[in-house]
């Protein structure tokens, strides 16, 4: 009987804890092979309309998290998304809510994307602070948090985890180079069969746009980027 109440217990400790991503809407599908899901601002005018997904309840893995929505995405052909801010009852728009939100879900065509370039993301975990060096000037990102930094062609940027066995890595981007992203943090990321996911080093972790920018929507900016 009390491995029984305790099992009860754990599946309800999980139960709640569980993040659940649900297609909510589907407003037409779209046949596509593109493996990316950008988010988009302005080019949302010239957008289609596919659907919505909400996730529901809280989880640190956040990679685990786009996975599903990836998936989700896909199933109706989807290449791009927005946040959909949920509505207070006098219409104004709750704050960001990372255990219950919503996103739009667009097809966008290829040639209609903004380019976006010249800037650094770092991010940090979803559970730690980390502190950084960049050129050797120390930055404490909070968890859940990022800093974007506007980066200078030709010039070689080197980042450290500020730890013994910390990693670091030397970047040099070149004109027009598009932006780049890294996660600092001591906990792996699992990779999967999207491709979302192109570069380690220790603790520093390169990431591809399309998980970057969903990190971007669901994490804060850090009051030091520009």
């Amino acid at each position: 009987m009390k491995k029984i109440i305790i099992a009860v217990f754990v599946f309800l400790i999980h139960f709640f804890n569980a993040q659940n991503v649900f297609l909510t809407k589907v407003e037409k599908t779209n046949e596509n092979t593109d493996k990316f899901l950008y988010k988009i601002n302005e080019e949302v005018k010239d957008a289609t309309y596919l659907g919505e997904i909400e996730v529901q309840g809280f989880s640190k893995y956040d990679d685990e998290v786009f996975s599903l929505i990836y998936k989700k995405a896909k199933e109706i052909g989807a290449n791009t998304f927005t946040l959909k801010p949920f509505e207070n009852v006098d219409g104004s728009l709750q704050n960001f809510n990372p255990a219950n939100y919503r996103l739009s879900l667009y097809f966008l065509p290829k040639e209609k994307l903004i380019d976006q370039s010249g800037y650094m993301y770092l991010f940090a975990s979803s559970e730690k602070d980390q502190k950084i060096a960049l050129n050797e000037k120390d930055y404490i990102i909070s968890s859940r948090s990022y800093l974007r930094l506007k980066t200078i062609p030709g010039e070689v940027y080197t980042i450290s985890t500020k730890k013994l066995l910390g990693s670091t890595i030397k970047i040099q981007l070149k004109e027009n180079s598009s932006n780049n992203y890294f996660q600092i943090s001591a906990t792996k990321v699992k990779s999967n069969n999207t491709g979302w996911l192109n570069l380690k080093s220790g603790d520093i972790i390169g990431l591809e746009k399309s998980y970057a920018e969903f990190l971007a929507t669901i994490y804060n900016k850090d009051k030091q980027s520009n």
